[in-house]
């Protein structure tokens, strides 16, 4: 079976060797394509994180999109859910963003979006990829003369995106003091000028991208250092976003971590009681704790259930009506306002709750019971290594453990090279022995 070029978040590899500027270069040929065939001169917004290598592949892709006809407007480094409004916003055709997100450095993507700010079909994805091959891109297209596609730069992108984020809350920031951890990423200079713009005292922490640093021990995927200087500055709260922003992690007053699932029931509960959770619905992914599942159904909440990724709770929220929804990681997608998971978003809807409410975060988090819960990555040369019969009994060894008491879950990663073993259950130590003899089989086996 050969391998796909997309993954469940666009195409993703080591920049420069997996993820070459020669395959960007037909990406933007094949994408610009079949996005824009059916108009006279397509636009294509094109916008980055801070890794080193966006340039690299941002020249590439602008060749790629130009050479078929089809104009580049640049918006610079700004977050995902940002290049997805802006999409919208200026009429384009498509866009792209060129992200690995919470990944390292070495690591890049590139990730189409439509003209509406959502995530391609797999239909759409599949066209591109068979026209994107080394040889297949020389039967698109190739105008001359003052057919060739121009590169524009849009110099208040990053305004505009401000503007709308600052929209999205009805009351000012004022008289909060948040600690910002940016990731040295794609947040790291507009979430703190959107904050205090509304009004907050902001402490700014890992918002210094050189290139190199993006995701380096810090984010939302490495909070520990926002957990002490939120202690250390007597913070009402910490918000940690991911490379390209698109997900938020929050830091209660304690210095206690406010995961997706902590986040979604603040302000799923809020929004209830304000009758603006259209369909009286929200939607989650396999890997939410029961907790949350438990408070939501107390509150007479309905609950649809997905796989995990973010496109798959905005699948069901598009197909239900729905507009709330997200991951325990961070991802949370409020339709009313964005298209994609937006960790800014998230972060000044999280902060309105806590304004509007004079609550401290962590008596609003603990609107649910959390039950124990542990996940563990194993890294393998070949994920499929899930169907050895010797993997799969030990899994059923451990969900019989659990039975009516908690679950397993275990599932590949869909972007990276990893196996996530996830158990949830009542007793902490019983649930990491579980987990951990399932992990232990994978790496004798994968």
């Amino acid at each position: 079976m050969v391998k796909r070029l997309f993954g469940t978040d666009g195409v993703r590899g080591v920049a420069n060797q997996e993820l070459t500027p020669e395959l960007a270069f037909r990406l933007g040929r094949s994408g610009a394509y079949v996005l824009g065939r059916d108009i006279e001169k397509p636009k294509i917004v094109i916008g980055k994180d801070t890794r080193i290598s966006g340039d690299m592949l941002e020249a590439a892709l602008i060749a790629g999109i130009t050479s078929v006809g089809a104009d580049v407007l640049k918006v610079g480094v700004l977050p995902t859910p940002g290049i997805a409004f802006l999409t919208r916003q200026l009429g384009a055709t498509a866009g792209v963003v060129i992200s690995a997100s919470h990944n390292p450095v070495e690591d890049n993507g590139i990730k189409f979006i439509g003209g509406n700010g959502y995530k391609l079909s797999d239909a759409l994805e599949e066209e591109i990829e068979q026209l994107c091959g080394p040889h297949s891109t020389s039967d698109l297209p190739a105008p001359t003369g003052t057919a060739i596609g121009r590169v524009y730069e849009v110099a208040d992108a990053a305004q505009q995106y401000s503007d709308f984020l600052q929209s999205t809350i009805q009351s000012d920031l004022a008289g909060l003091k948040v600690v910002l951890d940016g990731a040295n990423g794609a947040a790291s200079q507009i979430a703190p000028k959107v904050l205090q713009e509304l009004g907050a005292e902001v402490i700014t922490l890992h918002c210094q991208p050189d290139g190199t640093n993006i995701n380096k021990a810090c984010g939302s995927t490495h909070p520990e250092d926002l957990c002490q200087a939120v202690v250390k500055e007597k913070a009402h709260v910490g918000l940690a976003y991911d490379g390209d922003a698109d997900r938020l992690i929050a830091v209660d007053e304690k210095g206690q971590i406010v995961d997706g699932d902590q986040i979604m029931v603040t302000c799923a509960l809020h929004m209830k009681e304000k009758n603006e959770l259209v369909k009286n619905m929200v939607a989650l992914t396999v890997m939410s704790n029961l907790g949350l599942h438990i408070a939501l159904k107390k509150a007479g909440i309905e609950i649809v259930e997905t796989k995990v990724g973010d496109r798959y709770v905005l699948e069901a929220l598009r197909e239900k009506g729905a507009i709330f929804g997200g991951e325990q990681s961070g991802h949370i997608l409020f339709l009313q306002h964005n298209t994609t998971g937006d960790g800014i978003l998230t972060g000044l809807q999280l902060l309105a709750v806590m304004k509007e409410r004079g609550l401290p975060l962590s008596t609003l988090a603990g609107q649910m019971n959390k039950l124990p819960q542990l996940l563990v990555n194993v890294r393998v040369k070949d994920k499929s290594c899930m169907d050895n019969e010797t993997v799969q009994n030990a899994i059923a060894k451990g969900q019989k453990t659990l039975e009516g008491r908690g679950r397993i879950l275990v599932r590949p990663s869909g972007t990276e090279p990893l196996i996530r073993v996830m158990g949830e259950g009542p007793d902490q130590e019983e649930l990491t022995a579980i987990v951990e003899e399932i992990a232990d089989v994978f790496r004798s086996y994968c």
